[in-house]
């Protein structure tokens, strides 16, 4: 049963070369409003991002921990771009497996469902997805996440250096980790934040450095990042600038090295890495569709941790500021297609993700009403 009355706001904003995405819907107290001196939120969306959208059927997620917030973008029955957003603290590891939305936060770890059946709309909007269940982890700084063949998520737990997943007693279980690592602690050693899943298993992890030391991995940015095979914690490619996003797509592995901005693929029996596109932000998500590739980038990094990284002396000799936004790449070509830029308070993305067979999904939180009266219960058990 889907609340009668529903939501909306607007968020304009214009630039050469984008059309502003005029439309979202949340509840006005979610949305917040900027702090002083903060630039209102832009979202600016090229010629032919909606139009690409739905031609393949699809609608994107994305999140970002520096504003605290998840994203959905669709299309409308217009043919325009719809924005619609929720607010949960430090969003960060995003999935979609089976239709479930796996979402990491500050503390916790959601399982979102979609509560409209197929063909059902609501408000226009054919996705409702409500957090069902949250698992209370700590602050273990969850990235890359999967669904696992049990159900359970399989997840990485970046500040306790592991591949975990949970169980119904513990605040997680660790269930990997790089040999070089020597104790399962809070204390980021090596930065473990990616991991390319199969068949809801970690084939491999990117690291930012193989460091077994509190943050050792922040002297070592530059260069010090590998990939790692899972389980043997063989180093099948290193010499990388802070790696992320490591994915299994079209029968090759492809990885972002965020410290170069620089997206390609790696050989895994060689460690060869080809670069396929230079990335106009500090690149971290990574979805697919067809032969396009969904990347999210960030702008300016203001945390000490990210200077003197290749990507910024690059954009720097161009002339150039790193931009915020979900970029849509042809693995063909190499080339840019379409761009959704964000602008103003939000300046950090952290996951994209891509749901098929949705043209415009919504979401509930925590902040508004709406979620105490949406009830979808399971069929009457028979005897």
């Amino acid at each position: 049963m889907i609340p009668g009355d529903g939501v909306s706001y607007g968020k304009t904003g214009s630039g050469a070369g984008h059309a502003p995405a005029t439309e979202g819907g949340q509840a006005p107290q979610e949305t917040g409003t900027p702090q002083q001196g903060q630039p209102p939120l832009q979202l600016l969306e090229s010629p032919g991002l909606a139009g690409f959208l739905a031609t393949r059927g699809i609608s994107l997620a994305f999140t970002t921990y520096q504003a605290g917030k998840i994203f959905f973008v669709g299309v409308n029955r217009a043919g325009r771009i719809s924005v619609f957003e929720r607010t949960f603290p430090r969003c960060m590891g995003l999935s979609v497996s089976n239709g479930t939305i796996w979402m990491s936060s500050l503390f916790q770890l959601w399982r979102m469902e979609n509560f409209l059946d197929p063909g059902q709309l609501y408000q226009d909007y054919d996705a409702v997805y409500v957090p069902v269940s949250g698992h209370t982890t700590g602050e273990i700084d969850v990235h890359d996440m999967t669904e696992g063949p049990d159900g359970r998520p399989v997840f990485v737990a970046t500040r306790m250096n592991c591949l975990a997943t949970l169980d119904d007693r513990h605040s997680f279980v660790p269930i990997w980790k790089p040999p070089f690592i020597d104790a399962i602690v809070a204390e980021d050693r090596c930065h473990l934040n990616g991991a390319a899943f199969e068949a809801g298993a970690a084939r491999y992890v990117t690291c930012v450095a193989t460091t077994n030391f509190r943050r050792g991995w922040s002297d070592r940015r530059r260069d010090g990042g590998v990939i790692l095979e899972v389980p043997s914690g063989e180093i099948v490619a290193e010499g990388l600038s802070m790696p992320h996003s490591p994915r299994l797509y079209q029968g090759r592995l492809w990885v972002i090295q965020s410290g170069r901005g620089l997206f390609g693929h790696v050989d895994p029996r060689t460690g060869a890495f080809e670069t396929v596109c230079e990335l106009p932000g500090f690149a971290r998500g990574l979805g697919f569709v067809g032969d396009h590739a969904i990347i999210g980038v960030s702008g300016p990094r203001k945390d000490k941790t990210f200077e003197g990284l290749e990507l910024n002396e690059r954009l720097a000799a161009a002339g150039k500021e790193p931009i915020c936004g979900v970029l849509v790449l042809n693995l063909k070509t190499g080339e840019v297609e379409h761009l959704l830029e964000i602008r103003g308070v939000v300046s950090e993305l952290y996951d994209v993700a891509v749901l098929p067979g949705l043209k415009r999904p919504m979401a509930l939180g925590f902040m508004a009403d709406d979620i105490r009266y949406v009830l979808r219960p399971a069929p009457l058990a028979t005897p």
